[in-house]
């Protein structure tokens, strides 16, 4: 179905599309009601005592927004200040919560970006869909400013600074709102937002706002066990790659053109391995996502490794956020290092 949703969404409008188009009416209507209150003044966002972060999209599939949360963090971490992540926790069964994800909770509960966060993050990563509930909890763990991964079709908090993330190739697809298109809002979200982040190549959006681009890198392999590293460039031979990702074909084409032959096993996102998912024939090495590492440490694969990536800008992307972060921290009179 994912498969099969991703050629109509990102090929001319065909058949499918068509049968679809009417569904994509209904969701735009829903949409619109679910902000009204909202945009009505009819309900109000609350408004917390610490700036609020959003990072998020505006398309189905992934984009690239946890490894900037990641980013994010860090970078606030050496500007002096004490960030904490929320993350709803995808395909975990947390529910309202809130809890803080730890590096060893069973993915299958807590979801597993948030796993793989608190993992990497010198921070605090609270999980669930009560996001009042888990601002309140970083909040009295004594974090001064809040990211939220994903949350910008989230109204219920006030938020200080939203990061929009694009995949550069993909961009809007065929424009259409879901299911006949990968759309959760129109385009025209990209006005209102502080930065729009571009991954990858591609033209991206125009817009007025500020524009910076990104590019996600990786350049050694872990053990799953991570008993042992090797540079991504010193491998040889063939190998299955597994993605359970938004968009596996990133991944994919990644490891390619580090020089890798590869046999492709793209899973949906947030998939829910077991070990048979992963017996694969021939004997090859497994190379797998991060995000897929953290659901399989307890199978038994033999020669399996994962490629951790991190955020890299291109021109002068980074310098520009930070200038609009501290701008907006000044703005909250709460300066970097007070």
């Amino acid at each position: 179905m994912h498969q099969w949703l991703n050629r109509i969404w990102y090929s001319d409008r065909n058949i499918g599309w068509l049968l679809l188009l009417p569904f994509s009416g209904l969701y735009t209507l829903l949409s619109w009601l679910h902000r009204s209150p909202w945009r009505a003044g009819i309900l109000r966002p609350e408004t917390l005592p610490v700036p609020l972060i959003v990072v998020g999209n505006i398309t189905a599939g992934g984009t690239g927004k946890t490894p900037l949360v990641m980013w994010l963090a860090a970078c606030l971490k050496e500007m002096g200040m004490r960030p904490g992540v929320m993350s709803r926790g995808y395909g975990g069964r947390v529910g309202k919560g809130p809890v803080r994800a730890s590096a060893d909770m069973n993915p299958a509960y807590c979801g597993d970006e948030p796993a793989m966060m608190a993992g990497r993050l010198d921070c605090p990563v609270m999980v669930g869909s009560d996001r009042l509930a888990a601002a309140k909890e970083l909040i009295g763990l004594g974090c001064d400013v809040l990211i939220a991964d994903d949350g910008l079709q989230h109204h219920r908090l006030a938020r200080d600074f939203e990061i929009l993330v694009v995949d550069g190739r993909r961009g809007f697809g065929n424009g259409s709102r879901l299911p006949a298109g990968p759309l959760r809002e129109s385009p025209k979200r990209t006005r209102t937002v502080d930065c729009v982040v571009v991954n990858g190549a591609g033209g991206g959006p125009c817009r007025d706002a500020p524009v910076c681009r990104m590019k996600l890198v990786g350049d050694k392999l872990h053990r799953l066990d991570d008993s042992e590293k090797i540079d991504l460039d010193a491998w040889s031979g063939p190998v299955h790659a597994i993605a359970g990702i938004g968009n596996p074909g990133r991944f994919f084409n990644y490891l390619e053109q580090a020089g890798l032959t590869i046999e492709r096993h793209a899973f949906a996102d947030h998939f829910s391995y077991r070990q048979k998912d992963l017996e694969f024939t021939g004997g090859l090495a497994i190379v797998m996502t991060e995000k897929d590492a953290v659901k399989c440490r307890s199978f038994e694969l033999g020669d399996a490794w994962y490629l951790p990536v991190r955020t890299q800008f291109l021109a002068d992307g980074e310098a520009q956020i930070r200038k609009q972060l501290n701008a907006m921290l000044c703005s909250r009179q709460t300066p970097a290092g007070e």
